[in-house]
């Protein structure tokens, strides 16, 4: 019996670097042993702008996201460069809802060191890999790991994501590989 292989894209929220865009690609396609590929880029809702925050409302996005028809993907993964907060957060890296079809990653803090030094463009590259990768863990139903350097650790801040592998920990990974078959 042959299964099919689930599909990806990478939809660019207003004007992210096709780079960045392809490095996530590529480590959906390593890491995760997934299709991905980039998709055509649209805008942010406006109306996912809290006015008060001068943040964006991740769930409005996703639930924007969820209303379109991306047919021909499984899951799909938005990466913008706004910053995100859902409700019982102040900020958010990413978000995804658990077995859902489609989840976010925010380059806004990715881009800042915790003490506000400019990283340099592998390291948030790498962290975009990160998050994107452990969102997409949420998508195909992974919960998050008590393992400090699993993938699916929670990371609430910046030097968590640094210290997060871009690997899933024995448990996770025979997980996932039950969740693909």
């Amino acid at each position: 019996m042959t299964s099919k292989k689930i599909s990806v894209g990478v939809v660019p929220l207003g004007d992210i670097p096709e780079f960045d865009l392809q490095v996530i690609v590529d480590h959906i396609i390593g890491c995760f042993k997934l299709v991905a590929q980039i998709l055509p880029r649209f805008e942010p809702p406006g109306n996912a702008l809290d006015e008060r925050r001068l943040q964006y409302n991740a769930g409005i996005i996703i639930e924007t996201m969820e209303a379109m028809q991306f047919s021909n993907y499984d899951k799909v993964i938005g990466v913008l460069d706004k910053d995100l907060f859902i409700p019982i957060f102040t900020h958010v890296f990413g978000e995804a809802r658990q077995g859902g079809k489609c989840g976010l990653v925010s380059l806004y803090r990715l881009a800042k060191n915790p003490d506000g030094s400019i990283p340099p463009e592998s390291s948030i590259n790498e962290r975009a890999a990160k998050v994107a990768l452990h969102e997409l863990g949420h998508l195909l139903d992974l919960l998050h790991c008590e393992r400090k350097k699993c993938l699916m650790h929670f990371s609430g801040g910046i030097d968590e994501v640094d210290e997060m592998s871009l690997d899933l920990c024995e448990y996770c990974t025979v997980y996932l590989q039950d969740k693909l078959r």
